[in-house]
């Protein structure tokens, strides 16, 4: 047991380590909130997301959705222009006070969109079921539990912490140049991920 809690805290970790959409969206809100209690809608969507993407995986249900091509494909363009959208509107974003607070999503827009990057990403989809689901196979019984339980606790202290370190970087940054480089950063990596689909899908 404690074998498949190792392998799940290190597979979890190299799944989520890298700066895609979800990670910079919950850090910029930690950015841009002005108290960090303000950003548990965020923190706890993105968790829940992942938790029921990782359930899923281990139970081998989203292998099935995903070999439906229909749904497949409608995953995909979705997902395109959502990151195409919200690339968009992130870069228009400016860094004065005033738009700062704007950038400070309502928990209904934070939970809207944390939802939407988490589950609207085929490729983050694909790489649950491809590493993590496809490692579960080998537990069975209470390891494959602990695996489970093990790769969900790494994306809640993940995002609980990323948000932590967001506010922090928010409450030293005074001139607002900090959040407008982030969003310009977030923008290009929405946009590259968008790419990234288009060419998976054609």
């Amino acid at each position: 047991m404690f074998q498949a809690i190792i392998q799940g805290i290190l597979l979890s970790f190299g799944l989520i380590l890298p700066l895609g959409v979800q990670n910079v969206f919950v850090f910029n809100q930690g950015v841009t909130q002005p108290r960090f209690i303000r950003a548990l809608p965020v923190i706890i969507t993105a968790s829940l997301c992942d938790t029921a993407l990782i359930s899923l995986a281990v139970l081998g249900v989203s292998v099935i959705v995903l070999a439906i091509p229909t749904i497949k494909a409608i995953l995909f363009l979705v997902g395109i222009l959502f990151l195409a959208y919200m690339g968009f509107v992130t870069w228009k974003s400016k860094a004065n006070r005033s738009t700062t607070q704007d950038a400070a999503l309502s928990p209904k827009k934070q939970i809207t969109f944390a939802a939407s990057v988490s589950l609207l990403n085929p490729h983050a989809i694909l790489d649950t079921i491809g590493v993590i689901g496809t490692s579960s196979i080998s537990y069975s019984g209470l390891e494959k539990i602990a695996f489970t339980l093990a790769c969900i606790w790494v994306s809640w202290i993940w995002f609980f912490s990323l948000a932590l370190v967001g506010r922090q970087v928010g409450r030293l940054d005074k001139s607002g140049r900090f959040i407008m480089l982030l969003n310009k950063v977030s923008a290009i990596i929405m946009w590259g991920t968008a790419v990234y689909l288009i060419t998976q899908f054609i």
